[in-house]
């Protein structure tokens, strides 16, 4: 059985794991010559594991050796060569097939994280480098079309209460994840050697593993990608730069990704460890990714991250609130009501923090969308866009600027009443009405007096309109039909 564990080990790897499994194979033969036998037993079965391990994986340790059999000195080679007996791979489609072998990686893998977990020795260089290969090998992979494409199913708008597909490696892979995760928040890894071998590629390939369709593999990944960028500052830079190549990438091209939500929960502690003042490069983020992110028909999926992402940045710079909602305002959702509802939320957060400078900035532009959105035929849309007026920052910014607010929505308030089929949406705006009413009785009939005055006008140029086409009309039909000549048809004759 170990044989064909062992057979499937690869046996050529690049200049740099060649480089550095000799400088642990001879790491492991200096430290073979200060080993002590322990006892006839444990020489007959070191004895006879050379005939079953490759020498080049053993080197005088049997990676089965429990790491409290073997002295101090010992126990980095070992846990080298326990990594080396986890790089071996199966296929886990089918159950059936090879179990003792995946047990066996099992217990080794859950050895590891112990060994990890209880930081009792300073990982060396050539521990470092086989715990990236033993992580390259088992997690790296490019998932498959078909896989690929559940996913995109999955993380629609429509189809996203639907059960994910979930990885049926799994058992083995959380283990990787969770050795990995555990090895680098140790306290025994020096930065300053892992930054060669966690790497610009290292990082690159975890990013791709955020496309995968299993909520847990994602869950996990954002854990470690949030240890490594806290405990990495040189790749911090990078890290945000990738992230928001996804980001383009997803928005721009494709629309489809599994891992969005994921990316942007990073983001958001990313952001509020921002130092002030912001940096352009992080206010071009906010503009060129966070605002067009509203845009895909999925927004759902990530919504919430994307909302705390976006208070996080006014929060720290309290200026942007004009900036944010006029990028709402240019995405936003016109025939989806759903993603209305959601727009209308989250303005609303804006809008209790904004300041009074800032809301007359952007008022005038709000409002004759507040007012479309107000006449919707979509009753939660036009009740979610009354309920604004639940809220008292934005009541007191209205008061303060009802001279022009006011005459803006007035004609939608109008319409409501006369011609909304919701009856809690006729109430609603009633109440707003009289509270407008309330407010500055002389502006409010001095709007209802100019609404009705161009309610006027716009009829009677609709009647002239319709009496120019009468006379159209009318002089088409005196005219004789000469040759190709277009008729005008009466409707009567129709």
């Amino acid at each position: 059985m170990l044989k064909q564990i062992f057979n499937k080990l690869p046996r050529k790897t690049s200049k740099t794991y060649s480089d550095e499994s000799s400088r642990v194979d001879s790491s492991r033969a200096a430290g073979k010559s200060h080993q002590r036998p322990q006892g006839a037993a444990a020489s007959l079965k070191r004895a006879s594991s050379s005939a079953v391990f490759p020498a080049s994986m053993v080197s005088g340790i049997e990676p089965l050796v429990p790491f409290k059999d073997v002295p101090n000195a010992e126990k980095m080679n070992l846990f080298v060569s326990k990594l080396s007996l986890c790089c071996v791979t199966f296929d886990f489609t089918d159950p059936g097939k090879n179990v003792a072998e995946k047990d066996v990686k099992r217990k080794t893998l859950v050895e590891l994280v112990d060994f990890v977990a209880c930081g009792s020795m300073k990982f060396s260089e050539p521990a470092i480098l086989a715990m990236c290969r033993m992580c390259a090998i088992n997690l790296f992979r490019v998932f498959p079309p078909n896989y690929r494409a559940n996913g995109v199913v999955a993380s629609g708008g429509e189809t996203d209460d639907d059960d994910p597909m979930f990885d049926p490696a799994w058992p083995h892979l959380q283990l990787v994840y969770e050795l990995l995760l555990k090895f680098i928040s140790s306290t025994c890894l020096d930065a300053k050697v892992a930054k060669k071998y966690i790497d610009h590629s290292f990082i690159s390939k975890l990013l791709e593993l955020f496309d995968s369709e299993d909520p847990r593999e994602r869950d996990c990944l954002k854990t470690i990608l949030h240890r490594v960028y806290g405990k990495f500052m040189v790749h911090r830079p990078f890290i945000r730069k990738s992230i928001n190549n996804i980001f383009y990438r997803f928005v721009i091209e494709t629309e489809k990704h599994n891992g969005i939500a994921e990316l942007l929960e990073i983001f958001g502690s990313v952001i509020s460890g921002f130092a002030l003042p912001l940096k352009e490069e992080h206010k071009i983020f906010l503009w060129r990714v966070l605002i067009p992110l509203h845009k895909p028909k999925s927004l759902g999926v990530y919504f919430q991250q994307l909302s705390f992402c976006i208070t996080q940045f006014l929060e720290k710079e309290p200026k942007l609130a004009s900036i944010v909602i006029s990028g709402l305002l240019k995405y936003w959702p016109v025939t989806n009501s759903q993603k209305e509802v959601m727009f209308l939320g989250e303005l609303e957060e804006i809008m209790e923090g904004i300041n009074m400078v800032e809301f007359q900035r952007i008022m005038v532009p709000l409002f004759l969308r507040i007012g479309c959105c107000i006449n919707s035929l979509h009753f939660q849309v036009a009740e979610r866009t009354l309920f604004l007026w639940n809220n008292d920052h934005i009541v007191n910014l209205i008061a303060h600027n009802r001279q022009v607010i006011l005459p803006i929505i007035f004609p939608a308030l109008d319409k409501n009443i006369k011609s909304h089929w919701n009856p809690a949406v006729v109430n609603l705006t009633h109440n707003i009405r009289k509270m407008f009413l309330e407010m500055d009785e002389k502006l409010f009939i001095s709007c209802h007096t100019n609404f009705k005055e161009d309610e006027a006008i716009l009829i009677s140029e609709a009647e002239k309109r319709k009496e120019a086409w009468k006379q159209l009309e009318q002089a088409a039909s005196l005219k004789p039909v000469i040759g190709n000549t277009a008729v005008l048809v009466s409707p009567l004759m129709t």
